[in-house]
């Protein structure tokens, strides 16, 4: 009757007991079956336009799951971004809006009580084992307390933000206390991770969240990796280094072409992030080995992505983040587990997303707030009623540079200027975004899967009214609404 690999058949287990109890007058089964295990691993900065086939853990990974084509972040920059993963809001619902206080930041986060209720305390009511390992918000620990632990986690190791990127001569707060660390962080963050792992009692469900730190710059690597990708160059696209049309908003229009010193480094930046990502995949390879060591792999879930993406000279863009573009916004999902066949589904998913998956594959409760769909129907490939479209925002509060350290290239002419507070309406083939300014931009992705040619000025008023109505019903929806929002 029941199948461990139809995680969508948890939800037939107390119907199926009840009938059990009804016929045998009352004996039931000793036993439910054990639920799943829960893995999520969120790199830093990863675009979906990174290519994963340069690293043999994330190469085998990526050919045995499933991959979302068409997942996005709620908003393409760090702190934000996490947020909507630990709550399932939009970033106009828990108005994380930036990296630093006072408009975004852990210290935000705080404030307004966030942290009380999470995807860890939800998982962690329905019996689940839980921990979170890595980076969690920009400025953590700020004035919660100098080894501040939220609730809902069971093991907590997790950096403070001194040395944060610099990944050694850092601080862990690890179970309430702080201690400092020398060694590649996120070497360190495996070593923990798998020991999580392994001490968890066979008998309970264990939901561990995998934050490694690269490849944000300055994408420090392991001394191990300091000679891989010698030779590598930055992809070039037909959008690299090209010069913004006079339809596209005054903020792209007025970026300098970029120096043949500015191209050198955004190779050398390049090789640098690969190199940083080596790390990530021996953590990949150690977490499948360890559930396999362990026995948990015949029903663990392994979700892989990231928090957002980054740009490196498309557009003329200087290595960062922030913008409305493809290699901002959308970034890598892979999920394997029981009954996720590999293959690409194209169905429009997002971080705004996770948290519900995970309650709903662990048969735990969420909260009226929540705005995100549970995946579970999508990878399971059954037939639903689904979104047509997601929700980008960002807004420009403050500049890029907080006191954790610079969120792009700074060190490159001009740096990389934050684009003007926007919103953006992204379908499976279209791009819309209306900025603060009055300015917009719409993008046919199928025919122009570059975002070289800006529709707005050429779209029909009929056609931009309609996209005003939805996006303006998407950014300002609120929990179950943002559901009904998000048809059009």
């Amino acid at each position: 009757m029941f199948h461990p690999r139809r995680p969508w058949a948890f939800a037939l287990v107390p119907a199926l007991l009840a009938a059990f109890v009804a016929v045998t007058g009352g004996d039931a089964p000793a036993a439910a079956p054990r639920r799943p295990d829960i893995v999520l691993i969120v790199a830093d900065d990863l675009s979906a336009h990174d290519d994963l086939r340069r690293f043999p853990n994330l190469s085998r990974l990526r050919r045995q799951s499933a991959a979302l084509a068409n997942f996005t972040v709620a908003d393409s920059w760090c702190c934000p971004s996490r947020a909507t993963i630990l709550r399932s809001q939009y970033v106009h619902s828990h108005g994380v809006r930036t990296n630093n206080p006072p408009g975004g930041g852990f210290e935000r986060f705080h404030a307004r009580g966030l942290d009380r209720s999470t995807v860890g305390t939800w998982l962690r009511a329905a019996g689940y084992r839980t921990a979170l390992v890595g980076k969690f918000l920009n400025g953590y620990p700020a004035t919660a307390g100098p080894a501040y632990v939220p609730p809902g986690w069971d093991d907590w190791r997790v950096p403070t933000a001194r040395n944060l990127y610099r990944q050694r001569d850092y601080t862990l707060v690890e179970r309430g206390k702080r201690r400092p660390h020398a060694r590649h962080l996120d070497d360190v963050l495996t070593e923990r991770a798998t020991s999580f792992i392994a001490s968890t009692p066979a008998d309970r469900p264990l939901f561990l969240y995998l934050a490694p730190v690269a490849p944000h710059l300055p994408a420090a690597h392991a001394p191990r990796h300091a000679r891989a990708f010698g030779r590598a160059r930055a992809p070039r696209p037909p959008s690299f280094d090209r010069a913004a049309s006079r339809s596209e908003p005054r903020w792209l229009r007025r970026l300098p072409p970029l120096r043949p010193g500015e191209v050198r480094r955004i190779d050398r930046v390049h090789r640098a992030r690969m190199r940083s990502l080596l790390a990530v995949d021996d953590m990949v390879g150690a977490v499948l080995r360890t559930l396999r060591g362990t026995g948990r792999d015949r029903d663990a879930y392994l979700f892989f992505t990231s928090d957002n993406g980054f740009h490196l000279g498309q557009h003329r863009l200087r290595p960062g983040k922030t913008t409305p573009f493809e290699e901002d916004v959308r970034v890598p999902m892979l999920v394997h587990g029981p009954g996720v066949r590999p293959g690409r589904i194209t169905a429009p998913g997002g971080a705004l997303d996770l948290a519900p998956t995970f309650a709903e594959l662990a048969g735990a409760r969420t909260p009226s707030f929540v705005e995100g769909r549970s995946l579970v129907p999508v990878l399971t490939r059954r037939r639903v009623a689904w979104r047509r479209g997601m929700l980008v925002e960002f807004f420009a509060d403050r500049p890029e540079r907080g006191p954790e350290g610079p969120d792009c290239d700074t060190r490159a002419r001009k740096g990389c200027p934050l684009p003007p507070t926007y919103a953006a309406l992204r379908t499976p083939r279209y791009t819309y975004v209306e900025y603060a300014t009055g300015e917009r931009q719409l993008y046919d992705r199928a025919k122009d899967p570059h975002q070289l040619r800006n529709l707005a000025g050429k779209a029909s008023k009929a056609t931009l009214r309609r996209l005003h109505a939805w996006l303006t019903d998407l950014r300002t929806c609120k929990a179950a609404a943002c559901r009904r929002a998000d048809r059009g």
